[in-house]
């Protein structure tokens, strides 16, 4: 059964499929591969649109995950397009200020965008046109305007109070002192003129140009702690390969840390020691396994993940078989771990995309201001507005893994994965929502793999979301499993029995977008997520 009502139809192509959220974002991808551009080039311009369309997501001042497979080389490649905490921001700064916890809006929740840069490398290596000509249709998005969808205008609208903090961002992104609405025209002058500077001078002008340095004298005089040098010293890292494991018969790729993907990998690890499809889809014995192995992973992500640069942690025995093996151990297949009452959870907002071309190349696309409007902190004149990463990244705690530093990457949220068979990619997709992302990627995975369905139906299907996770604002809270409509009143008496507490989930939360593909036909499966205002277009 459907969390959303009515579904979507799966969308067929053998020519290039792209899946996103924006419908304008879509549309300018379909017409870079209608022109003869490849998969790459298709993902920098519908990043780029995106950046303009879905201001609560993405932007210039945020960053980029991404898998890349070029099926020339027969290659996947990973990408990181985070940032860095800036100097001075040390744990001894933010306890003088009187911080125990790392503070959510403004400059000082703010790290070094990594956007751009991630662009531009995506473009020299794996493009067939420049980084000016993809950024042409964002351009025009923001010089001319576009009508705000339904469900951003409600993120719009939702936001009036922190849109109002800072009379830079309250100029820009409200309208007569209110949200913007749906169908309302969105112009954004000062970002056409930034989005400008970067297509004409890409990284250099964005990290180390006039840009660059209005940038950080607005960050600066907020009360920010970054130096030009911040933003100079910033670099994107391409690897290969990325990491993996196998769960049923086919491998998962998943983007390396500061990403917190390798999560979603050792919950497979763990669900792959039982036969989910003989439990059935969504009862109450299958979603308890799989929230229990939710918790294991997320518990060794909390006390060990950071910055590998910073932090030595045993990243591949997390996502091996043998601990898997060993963790399952502290799984009772019919008790709840522990107690719990039901909380709310902050959202992550996000938007993820997906691409695949006629050729066989591949894109798997998460880029983010991490909350809705990231720090709600635009610098004026650039139309730019910043990420609150290192705010809801990082701790304070003393001698955690995730403690902030100067030049220190936080773990993110942020993942996307891909998933091969016999070497050729046959799903790739992702999802937007903070820390249920590498719960519901699973969740879409085992609909497929699990229990054979459909793209549009493992899309479609009702998510659950086992909460608190990795938000340091509720990692201390008790637990609960917050479920969209669509589950049976049996499964939640089930799992209510089990000593789970359940409440309700908004189907908005998360907003999936997949692309199955045949390797022997070529035929490529686009959906897109009923939860969101986007659409799988074909060419």
């Amino acid at each position: 059964m459907a969390a959303t009502g009515p579904s979507r139809s799966v969308v067929f192509s053998n020519r290039g499929i792209i899946c996103s959220t924006s419908p304008q974002a879509c549309s300018t991808g379909i017409m870079v591969l209608a022109e003869g551009g490849n998969a790459f080039d298709a993902a920098i311009a519908v990043a780029a649109t995106e950046t303009v369309t879905l201001p609560p997501m993405c932007g210039l001042g945020g960053d980029v995950f991404a898998l890349l497979y070029e099926a020339s080389s027969g290659k996947l490649w990973g990408v990181n397009g985070s940032g860095a905490a800036p100097t001075g921001a040390t744990p001894d700064f933010y306890w003088s200020k009187g911080y125990s916890n790392m503070p959510l809006n403004g400059p000082l929740a703010v790290s070094v965008p990594g956007e751009v840069d991630a662009w531009e490398t995506i473009v020299s290596r794996f493009c067939t046109r420049s980084l000016k000509e993809l950024m042409q249709p964002a351009i025009g998005y923001a010089e001319e305007g576009f009508p705000i969808s339904p469900k951003i205008g409600s993120s719009f609208t939702s936001a009036v109070k922190p849109l109002s903090l800072y009379p830079s961002t309250s100029a820009v992104l409200m309208k007569n002192g209110r949200g913007y609405r749906g169908g309302d025209l969105l112009v954004q002058k000062d970002l056409a003129r930034s989005l400008r500077l970067v297509a004409e001078g890409g990284p250099e002008e964005f990290y180390r140009g006039d840009l660059a340095r209005r940038m950080v004298k607005a960050l600066r005089d907020a009360g920010g702690l970054f130096t030009e040098e911040d933003f100079a010293n910033h670099a994107t890292e391409v690897y290969e390969p990325p990491i993996s494991t196998t769960y049923r018969g086919h491998t998962v790729y998943q983007v390396r840390p500061p990403s917190q993907g390798f999560v979603m990998l050792e919950i497979l690890n763990l669900m792959e020691g039982y036969d989910l499809g003989s439990l059935g889809h969504n009862t109450a014995e299958a979603v308890h396994l799989m929230v229990e192995a939710k918790k294991l992973a997320f518990e060794d992500r909390n006390r060990h993940a950071g910055d590998p640069r910073f932090v030595d942690w045993p990243l591949e025995r997390f996502i091996s078989k043998e601990y898997a093996e060993e963790r399952r151990r502290d799984i009772d297949p019919s008790r709840v771990s522990q107690a719990a009452v039901a909380v709310p959870e902050a959202d992550g907002d996000t938007s993820y995309f997906c691409v695949a071309d006629g050729q066989g190349n591949c894109v798997s696309f998460i880029h983010s201001l991490s909350q809705s409007f990231g720090s709600r902190f635009l610098a004026e004149g650039t139309g730019i507005n910043f990420n609150n990463r290192a705010g809801r990244g990082f701790s304070l705690e003393q001698g955690h893994a995730n403690i902030i530093a100067p030049g220190k990457r936080t773990i993110h949220t942020l993942n996307c994965y891909m998933v091969f068979k016999d070497g050729e990619p046959v799903i790739l997709g992702g999802t937007p929502g903070g820390d249920f992302q590498v719960q519901a990627n699973p969740q879409v995975v085992s609909n497929l793999l699990d229990h054979g369905m459909e793209a549009q139906d493992a899309v479609d299907a009702p998510r659950w979301l086992s909460f608190p996770s990795g938000d340091p604002e509720n990692i201390d809270k008790p637990f609960v499993v917050q479920m969209e409509p669509g589950f049976s009143q049996e499964t939640r008496a089930g799992l209510e029995s089990m000593g789970h507490r359940t409440a309700y989930l908004d189907p908005a939360s998360s907003k999936v977008q997949v692309i199955v593909r045949d390797p022997e036909s070529g035929l490529l499966h686009g959906a897109s997520d009923p939860r969101g205002d986007g659409h799988a277009a074909a060419l």
